[in-house]
């Protein structure tokens, strides 16, 4: 009798532990644009080398397509968006092994030519993954396309969410919170762009809640969680219609937002760089080719506040499309034309501004005490991520590169126009 009521508790407490699981999959390292809640923070890694030639690489294996996503990883696997630039604007989905860097498999989907920027490519939005599925989406004028994939690369659903305007074309990337993939799609006002944020069932594709923004200009920005005091995560978004926003991930009701101040837009351009989070406090920045680029740390209600407030502004060598990386109470921001500012959180003091040359539209990556960053000309900086300004290594890569570095199991990989790029420090 006792064996029976122990074999029937372990019954009952497997059937738990796989339903528990099955609601929850734990994220296993590099799951979206700049891993861990898009932090772009790794722990140290003795195996992530600061210096290396070509002689040092892992491997180097040439992509069926070119493009700027970042790689993002699951169970020793590697999922990677390429396309054809040129007349067929095909879109290409990539699977390769993160130890030998062999393609398991690629799928191929029909797209059309059509106008974007030319920095920008067919191939920008990264992708997301998780235990189930790789998740990807890009868009033409005629349709803004979602697609699940099992990590085989079969497709499972896709979802046109309609006709997305843009006079730069796409760059979005998904994220997975918990079952849910979401994708904010703001669009150009001019044009009759309909912005919205939306939350796709990511077993289903089917939609979950679609929350309806204001158009401005585009967006690109891709969100990250914020964790109240009480344990509350939100969703946290950036553009130039709305500020920041912070939006509850179960209903899509927008929980707080900070759009103004003063009677003027909290940002007066266009989003490209992602939302980070950082000693309390959210940061968010805009800009334009022309300049004026700068960047708000907002402070959330909490504390005896009942609303969000503006914590600092910096305006001085801001980046427009990298996104900052924070180390301690320290955040980096690392602007396109070359120039590191390291602020203190979460007084705003500037640190430490220098300028480190080349041009920028990776994001960097903190590595430990090291900071990562790939430049538009095949190089990649490294630095000290500290108090006192350092250069570690200059490591020329030798191809173009719009692309955010990745660290899984110790290695670094480095995405260039047509490449992908194993480093590990032997």
């Amino acid at each position: 009798m006792r064996k029976r009521t122990c074999s029937f508790v372990l019954v009952i407490a497997g059937c738990w532990l796989w339903l528990v699981t099955a609601q929850a999959p734990a994220e296993e390292g590099w799951t979206r644009f700049r891993g861990p809640n898009g932090s772009g923070v790794v722990p140290d890694s003795p195996t992530v080398p600061v210096r290396w030639t070509e002689e040092d690489y892992l491997w180097r294996v040439t992509l069926p397509g070119g493009g700027h996503s970042s790689p993002v990883f699951w169970q020793g696997r590697v999922f990677l968006t390429c396309a054809d630039d040129g007349k067929t604007a095909q879109r290409i989905v990539v699977c390769l092994d993160a130890d030998s860097g062999h393609i398991l498999w690629q799928r191929h989907f029909a797209s059309q030519p059509h106008r974007k920027h030319r920095f920008n490519s067919f191939a920008s939005g990264s992708a997301a993954v998780d235990d189930r599925h790789v998740y990807v989406c890009w868009s033409t004028p005629e349709q803004f396309l979602v697609l699940a994939l099992t990590h085989q690369g079969r497709e499972v659903w896709r979802r046109d969410l309609g006709p997305f305007v843009s006079q730069h074309s796409s760059g979005h990337s998904p994220i997975v919170y918990q079952d849910l993939v979401v994708v904010p799609v703001f669009q150009d006002e001019e044009g009759g762009g309909r912005s919205f944020i939306v939350a796709l069932d990511r077993r289903t594709g089917e939609t979950r809640w679609r929350l309806p923004r204001k158009s401005t200009r585009v967006a690109y920005s891709t969100p990250c969680v914020f964790r109240t005091p009480e344990g509350k995560e939100l969703l946290i978004f950036n553009s130039q219609s709305h500020g920041v926003t912070a939006v509850d991930p179960e209903s899509g009701s927008v929980v707080w937002e900070l759009s103004q101040m003063e009677g003027k837009p909290l940002l007066n351009k266009r989003s490209v760089s992602s939302p980070i989070v950082a000693g309390g406090l959210v940061f968010a920045s805009c800009g334009s080719g022309g300049g004026g680029n700068y960047v708000v740390a907002v402070r959330p209600p909490g504390e005896g506040r009942t609303e969000p407030q503006l914590a600092f502004k910096i305006d001085r060598s801001a980046p427009y499309v990298p996104t900052p990386v924070a180390r301690g109470n320290l955040v980096f921001l690392w602007y396109d034309r070359g120039i590191v500012t390291c602020v203190e959180v979460p007084s705003g003091r500037v640190v430490w501004r220098r300028r480190i040359g080349g041009n920028f539209f990776g994001s960097p990556i903190c590595v430990g005490d090291r900071l990562y960053c790939l430049s538009a000309g095949g190089e990649c900086v490294v630095l000290h991520a500290g108090r006192r300004f350092k250069l570690l290594a200059r490591n020329p890569i030798g191809e173009l590169s719009h692309a955010t570095p990745a660290v899984y199991r110790g290695r670094l990989y480095l995405r260039t126009y047509t490449h992908l790029i194993c480093l590990e420090k032997k």
